[in-house]
């Protein structure tokens, strides 16, 4: 909505322009009226719709052609001041004053009218009949107001309606020839309807109006005003109400009803209270509210977030069967303007025969957040996330974690959501290990190919010393990273090379030196291809003496081979690495030379405790 009002008042000489303003701002007839009043400003907090109102008058004998097109271009409404007395000022509202507001507007947004019948102390009756014509004519002319300056008449209730004319317009609802709602209305009104139907059957109860009612207006209707409402509806629309509830033709038309009776700040209600501008777009504000992630941070959803989004699975999971459908996923999607997940969606996280578990949506939308913490916002907004929770906005769902920085100082990451860069030469197994990670073997992997240069993720849970994390693989080809086009930053990097061709063990090898060596990032080589015979290594370091040089744990063996999972507790390795980086450069079970080390001790402790059992049994004799 609008931060001030700018109202402009046009008319013919001696109509009562001045003197209008100068009505409203002295509370009585001015003695003496000036050719023309200087601009004033009402504060908000005398204004009925607190918006700061500036006043601006217009005078032909003191203003150029140029300065009357500047204050129209200027102003968010304009008064067309006419004599009621006077028949040759009404007609000069169409052939004068509405061609030189609105002449040049062509099919673009005009600016709106209020058409104002002053002087009505000096006629008997009213000149409505004669302005009617006019009204139906300019579409862009919200009402007409008949007033006296000089008895104080209706003088409040013109700048009223000039306001209300800005802060709640018609033109964008409603279309006065057709007597129906506006395309971009109806489809605003219908997501709404959508967002508020919280048990899909394309109705609301009566549970469900007074949510909607107390969320736009603050509080439920009384029980007999809902069945007035309902009983309107009833009369007047075939099924807009349907075993008791409203439905969304019921819906649409209460709207359309508000509009018709002048009530349509009603239905602005409503819109802006889902976020709507005047436009009838979602603004930018309510779908990307302000949320700082400083350098070195994460986004991570909170328990608001995932309770929100779970009772929105749990609303579109029609037959109750732990799993959208695709048909289930459509009806989710319907109240954004595309869908928001694409072909991707079944090689990034766990899914079951064709169909999305609870448990794979909450990964993905853990993985948008993670990786576009921006675009997660605005998701959260297409689902209505600030109306239904009642908060102000869906920042309060996201958890900005601390720097990475203190992680690695404390030795001890606080992070539910760890990122690993999964880095190796092509050809290497990258796709079948992020797929496996999954629970996909070989046999049921997906084949199909992803757009070229599209980044490749797959996400999914692990336990890390009894605590839940979110894993994400990112597929990251070695040649990208050495040409240095690509962030290497990561919580852990799994540096992958094939067993049977240990040729690629130099990329990986030259990926650790130049991005990984002399950071605090763990990092951890897998021996991929497990089941295939080793290749002859070429001269120089093997990868265990590689491995050992750098302090590093020794290479991993992994194979998806089959049609069984393969084993998980490689990815658990990785989270626990990310989550406990002082980790990095020792064996996360003991290595030999600690092994040797506590035999030692230990034979040196029984041999001390042996003597010294002696010489008491010698003393006892």
């Amino acid at each position: 909505m609008r931060r001030d009002v700018r109202i402009l008042l046009l008319g013919e000489a001696q109509v009562g322009k001045t003197s209008l303003i100068l009505s409203l701002v002295g509370e009585e007839f001015p003695e003496e009226v000036p050719a023309r009043a200087e601009e004033i400003t009402i504060p908000a907090d005398v204004t009925p719709e607190k918006v700061p109102t500036h006043i601006v008058d217009y005078s032909e004998s003191e203003q150029t052609e140029d300065e009357l097109l500047e204050e129209i271009h200027k102003a968010n409404v304009v008064c067309v001041v006419y004599d009621v007395s006077q028949e040759a000022t009404i007609q000069k509202i169409q052939t004068k004053w509405i061609p030189l507001v609105n002449g040049g507007a062509g099919s673009g947004p005009r600016v709106p009218i209020i058409l104002v019948g002053n002087k009505s102390d000096l006629r008997p009756g009213s000149s409505m009949e004669a302005v009617l014509p006019i009204m139906s004519q300019f579409p862009e002319i919200e009402t007409c107001v008949e007033c006296s300056a000089k008895h104080l008449r209706n003088i409040s209730e013109l700048f009223y309606y000039a306001q209300k004319a800005v802060l709640h317009p018609t033109a964008p609802l409603y279309d006065p020839e057709t007597k129906q709602l506006k395309p971009a209305c109806s489809r605003a009104l219908t997501r709404i309807f959508r967002l508020s139907d919280q048990d899909l059957d394309h109705a609301l109860s009566d549970e469900e109006l007074n949510a909607f009612q107390k969320s736009c207006f603050g509080h439920p209707l009384a029980p007999q005003a809902l069945e007035d409402v309902k009983r309107v509806v009833f009369k007047n629309v075939p099924g807009g109400v349907r075993d008791d509830r409203l439905t969304l033709d019921g819906f649409l038309f209460l709207n359309t009803l508000f509009i018709q009776r002048g009530r349509h700040e009603t239905t602005w209600a409503i819109l802006r209270r889902f976020g709507y501008s005047d436009a009838l777009e979602l603004t930018p504000d309510y779908l990307c509210p302000l949320l700082h992630v400083p350098p070195g941070c994460s986004t991570e959803l909170n328990h608001h977030g995932y309770q929100f989004l779970q009772r929105v699975f749990e609303k579109h999971d029609q037959d109750r069967d732990g799993a959208l459908s695709p048909q289930e996923l459509q009806s989710l999607f319907s109240v954004f303007p595309a869908a928001p997940w694409g072909p991707e969606l079944p090689r990034t996280v766990p899914t079951s025969a064709g169909q999305l578990s609870l448990h794979g949506y909450l990964c993905q939308w853990t993985l948008v957040t993670y990786l576009d913490v921006q675009r997660c916002l605005a998701h959260l907004g297409y689902l209505g996330y600030p109306t239904l929770c009642e908060q102000e906005s869906q920042a309060q769902a996201i958890t900005v974690t601390r720097e990475k920085r203190l992680d690695q100082e404390k030795g001890q990451t606080q992070r539910s959501v760890l990122l690993c860069k999964v880095v190796g030469a092509r050809g290497v197994g990258k796709s079948a290990f992020l797929q496996a990670f999954l629970g996909r073997s070989l046999g049921h992997q997906d084949a199909r190919q992803l757009p070229d240069g599209a980044p490749v993720y797959a996400i999914n849970t692990v336990q890390v010393k009894g605590q839940e994390k979110y894993l994400i693989l990112c597929e990251v080809g070695a040649d990208s990273l050495l040409s240095a086009s690509v962030d290497a930053a990561c919580d852990v990097a799994c540096l992958m090379f094939d067993s049977s061709d240990p040729r690629s063990f130099i990329h990986c090898a030259s990926v650790y030196k130049c991005h990984y060596m002399d950071g605090q990032t763990p990092c951890l080589f897998v021996s991929s291809k497990a089941d295939l015979p080793e290749g002859v290594a070429p001269p120089g370091l093997s990868p265990a003496e590689f491995c050992r040089r750098h302090r590093l744990p020794i290479p991993s063996p992994f194979s998806c081979t089959g049609l069984a999972p393969a084993r998980t507790d490689i990815f658990t390795r990785l989270a626990t690495m990310a989550t406990f980086p002082h980790l990095a450069h020792m064996e996360l079970r003991p290595s030999s030379w600690l092994r040797g080390m506590l035999l030692a001790v230990g034979a040196a402790v029984a041999a001390v405790l042996s003597f010294s059992l002696y010489r008491v049994l010698v003393k006892s004799r």
